[in-house]
């Protein structure tokens, strides 16, 4: 199986800007009033430039503010307004961006992007279009944010180039005063009305979390991460082996993931025990590489130990090193066996003592055929089986004597595209369930946790101090260890 080559790397960091929604928006409002205007351009660019600039304080407030979830319902009413005050739309302008952005979501993307990349059916269109309309995170697959922002710009610059080439007097001072309603009409929103953040832990864990036992509890952990998969839709699923893990082990039933709930932040923090706003991973597209922060990989190198996290090319974003990467163009139906073969060459030649392997299957299905469908289901029941492979090879090995077995997904996914990021319905509680010779059986967690716990909970595991900056609780709760040392006190 190909490691990811440093093009896929770039490759991968690229299409981000494509997939995030704050970059997304500005790019794709340039390049269609760039295409429709085309022809203009033989007189000079000069108007063009400085219509520009008149709409850039809108591009920077549509940047710096996403409108995720049922906030994407209220973009409308500043474009509303803008109709009343100016009502002559250029409509062929608004009609050709809709279609390129239908075109570059529905066929694109959702078709001949999948089809190259994983393997879908050249038909996926017939599907993708209704997971488009229906998407609720603040992506650029969420046509209900980015069609009233694309439709707001457009018609603003489309205002300010037509008085500029007529040599019309430009409503400046108007336009100053429509920008700053939409600014206060966007404050108030955010302010009063977005309020789905997770609470983060205030104190570090080195702090407040117990003492780390001399040498630790377990010689070796192992950690499956199901990439994006939806917890009320794995209880669904036909998942024997892993439910005999979690009725065996100890299971959270409240575990809540970070915000923004995207891929690269969600194991930044899972792996550091922090927040975004601590180790500087704000979303998939990184803009400096590499947390700022201590990880648990570099704790367990102060006392000789050391892991490795195997995923797909934009973890090494944030973990650097410590990643080994593969390629993420492959068939859907063959990433997680790929993966987990790949799993199977790293143990057996490096030995790690922590190991964390990333499967991708279910997030894929997810993000291009919905969550909602069988596909989605059998993607889950997939990864069951071969888990289940994976740990019987694993015991022959004898790799599972001393070894705590930790099974969770980073985030959920919401209806539409599979979205994740901003705690849709389905996003934000997730899988977690940990089994082991230290692990009590049968343990159900109702309290709240979260999954910046992670990495401290390793650390105590393993005997190696808490990475600096984490601030998760250890889950004391489900160790016997601990359980008995407080029974007998």
């Amino acid at each position: 199986m190909k490691s990811a080559s440093k093009f896929e790397k770039f490759a991968a960091r690229s299409w981000n800007l494509l997939n995030e929604g704050k970059p997304f928006t500005p790019i794709f409002t340039v390049g269609t009033m760039v295409f429709f205007h085309l022809g203009d351009f033989a007189a000079g660019i000069s108007d063009f430039l400085l219509a520009a600039l008149i709409v850039l304080p809108l591009f920077v407030l549509y940047f710096v503010f996403d409108f995720p979830l049922f906030l994407r319902n209220y973009l409308w009413i500043p474009f509303v307004v803008f109709i009343i005050v100016w009502p002559e739309l250029n409509i062929n302008l608004l009609l050709f961006a809709a279609g390129l952005y239908f075109f570059f979501t529905v066929f694109f993307w959702g078709t001949f992007y999948y089809h190259l990349r994983i393997g879908t059916s050249w038909l996926n269109f017939s599907r993708f279009w209704k997971l488009v309309l229906k998407n609720s995170d603040s992506t650029s697959g969420n046509a209900q944010e980015q069609l009233p922002k694309i439709f707001l710009l457009l018609s603003v610059w489309e205002l300010s180039y037509t008085a500029i080439a007529r040599e019309t007097t430009v409503p400046l001072f108007h336009i100053a005063l429509f920008y700053g309603f939409v600014l206060v009409y966007t404050f108030i929103l955010h302010r009063y009305l977005f309020d789905w953040k997770p609470k983060a832990y205030d104190r570090y864990t080195k702090d407040d979390g117990p003492e780390v036992p001399e040498n630790g509890l377990s010689d070796k952990v192992i950690v499956i991460v199901i990439d994006g998969m939806r917890k009320e839709r794995f209880y669904e699923a036909n998942t024997p082996f892993l439910d005999q893990i979690k009725e065996n082990g100890t299971e959270y039933l409240n575990m809540e993931t970070v915000y923004p709930a995207r891929t690269v932040v969600c194991f930044s923090s899972m792996f550091t025990g922090t927040y975004p706003f601590e180790h500087g991973i704000k979303s998939n597209m990184v803009y400096k590489l590499g947390v700022h922060t201590e990880t648990i990989f570099d704790s367990l190198r102060k006392v000789g130990k050391r892991g490795r996290l195997l995923g797909i090319a934009h973890l090494v974003d944030a973990m650097g090193s410590d990643v080994e990467t593969v390629t993420a163009v492959m068939h859907k139906d063959k990433a997680d066996t790929n993966m987990l073969a790949r799993a199977r060459k790293i143990i057996d030649e490096q030995d790690p003592d922590l190991f964390v392997v990333q499967m991708i299957g279910t997030d894929q299905v997810g993000h291009s055929r919905g969550v909602l469908y069988d596909d989605y289901i059998e993607k889950i029941e997939e990864a069951d089986a071969l888990i289940k492979e994976f740990v019987q090879w694993l015991e022959a090995e004898g790799k599972m004597e001393n070894t705590t077995l930790i099974v969770c997904a980073d985030h959920g996914q919401a209806d539409g595209i599979g979205g994740h990021g901003h705690l849709d319905e389905g996003e934000r509680f997730v899988p977690f369930f940990m089994h082991g010779p230290h692990i009590l059986e049968g343990q159900k967690v109702q309290e709240k946790h979260s999954l910046v716990s992670l990495a401290p909970t390793l650390a105590y595991l393993m005997g190696a101090p808490y990475p600096a900056n984490s601030r998760g609780k250890v889950l004391i709760d489900a160790i016997k260890a601990r359980k008995e040392e407080t029974q007998v006190e």
